[in-house]
């Protein structure tokens, strides 16, 4: 094959894989009643489901190049999709919750991998001019699958079953592992330094603890396990810091933290993430379980976000050339989290016009704050920290995702408890995860208001 038709495959090999992994963090939500049903569970106890995945993602995400260099890095993007379909194969023969917890993370170790290793399997491949063309081309698969996996979902559950949300992975992954063996370039293994294990564990465990914290209060009402477990988390934490002041390699270098927007941008993120990530989780089971939507009904309710936020991405740059990063992020952070609090006031009687306005708004708003802090959070890092610090930030975002299910899910069950009713407690949770939302407003306000290149912005998008 000539050198233009090999980066052609490698391009749509590296969008496939991003495909999968964007398309299964989604696709999973619209069935959750209907895997409960199933598995003889209460539709709110599904929410490990998706912390396991997004938690497996976010601490393994980090070893992603060390394993490229040190195995090569077609080797392990093979074996990335293979794990991912192993894990995919065993979702969909899950009995019980426990062992379809234990498939998605599997699935999570291989969806790790997916994207870190395709991006640099196109960065070595790819000359520089071509670069930026490589991973527009690539994001926009990333694009697609929020789109489309929702209604998929749906569709899945009423015409066939829940399985098959899984199972769907199986062809694409097979075909994935034909084209990387037939299409990746080898790629040379480097005398990598020596990974940092211990600093890896450490922000695990911080992760892991921070997690169960605030499921534990809602699940057992033990407040002192949630105190312990979050002192543990807090303890991995300051433990890292004198392991990364005396390691030659740490994980993440201390002084990452010495540009101020990269440490503001990261609190940001983590609270924002954690108000706007509840809501795909828990718009789902509102329109199943209260307003008696179908699955494929329910999915197709998600259409108007994703597709205002894809619109929406055209409008960001203009924008903040003319407001600047910080007046953009604390009027945009406001949006969202209103439109977070307006889900609290749909019911059976409110027009389906209304609902998907509000869904737009939300969805054009969203997409435009994640864009917006993706870039003022790692535009000022040096290169030599724009690779440690776009890892840790991954690892953050993902963090968050698996917060915002557990705080979301954790507040419905407790308020549904507390009122007897349920549809009370969509509504006290919607308004508490949009006041956790607008809180983050009040950090982008000690963002660096130096003069920004939005051009930045189309990058981190």
């Amino acid at each position: 094959m000539s050198k233009d038709a090999t980066q052609t495959a490698l391009l749509w090999i590296v969008a496939t894989g991003f495909f999968m992994q964007t398309l299964d963090t989604t696709i999973v939500n619209t069935a959750l009643p209907s895997i409960a049903h199933s598995l003889h569970e209460k539709p709110l106890a599904m929410q490990p489901i998706v912390v396991a995945y997004t938690l497996t993602m976010a601490m393994l995400t980090p070893a992603s190049g060390w394993l490229a260099d040190r195995f090569g890095t077609r080797r392990v993007y093979f074996a990335a999709i293979l794990i991912f379909v192993l894990g995919s194969l065993c979702c969909s023969n899950a009995h019980t919750l426990g062992q379809l917890v234990v498939a998605r993370i599997l699935q999570g170790i291989g969806g790790s991998m997916l994207l870190p290793i395709g991006r640099l399997a196109v960065l070595r491949s790819v000359s520089g001019e071509q670069y930026v063309s490589a991973l527009a081309f690539i994001s926009v698969a990333g694009q697609v699958g929020p789109i489309v996996g929702p209604t998929l979902g749906g569709w899945f559950v009423e015409a066939i079953s829940w399985h098959w949300i899984f199972l769907v992975n199986v062809p694409v992954g097979a075909l994935g592992l034909f084209a990387v063996s037939r299409y990746l370039p080898q790629g040379h293994t480097v005398a990598a330094p020596p990974f940092d294990f211990v600093g890896c564990g450490l922000l695990s465990l911080c992760m892991i603890a921070l997690s169960l914290a605030v499921d534990v209060p809602f699940e057992t009402h033990r407040a002192a396990w949630s105190a312990g477990l979050f002192a543990l988390g807090l303890s991995a934490v300051i433990w890292y810091i004198p392991h990364a002041k005396r390691g030659k390699n740490p994980l993440f270098r201390l002084g990452l933290f010495g540009e101020p927007n990269f440490s503001v941008g990261l609190i940001g993120n983590l609270l924002c993430r954690i108000g706007s990530s509840a809501v795909p989780f828990l718009l789902p089971l509102l329109m199943q379980l209260q307003l008696g939507y179908t699955p494929l009904h329910s999915g197709l309710m998600m259409l108007p976000a994703a597709l205002a936020g894809t619109v929406a991405k055209r409008w960001i740059a203009p924008l903040i050339r003319r407001y600047g990063y910080d007046t953009f992020l604390l009027v945009n952070t406001l949006i969202v989290g209103a439109a977070i609090i307006s889900f609290a006031l749909i019911s059976r009687g409110t027009p389906l016009p209304v609902e998907m306005v509000v869904l737009a708004v939300f969805g054009a708003a969203n997409s435009m704050q994640y864009a917006a802090m993706n870039s003022v959070t790692l535009k000022g890092l040096s290169h030599e920290d724009a690779g440690s610090g776009n890892s840790l930030f991954s690892m953050v975002q993902m963090l968050a995702i698996g917060l915002g299910v557990s705080i979301g899910g954790g507040l419905v069950k407790l308020f549904a408890m507390q009122t007897g009713s349920a549809a009370m407690g969509f509504r006290l949770s919607f308004l508490c995860v949009g006041v956790i939302t607008l809180l983050s407003a009040l950090v982008f306000r000690r963002l660096d208001k130096t003069p920004q290149a939005a051009s930045a912005v189309s990058r981190a998008a």
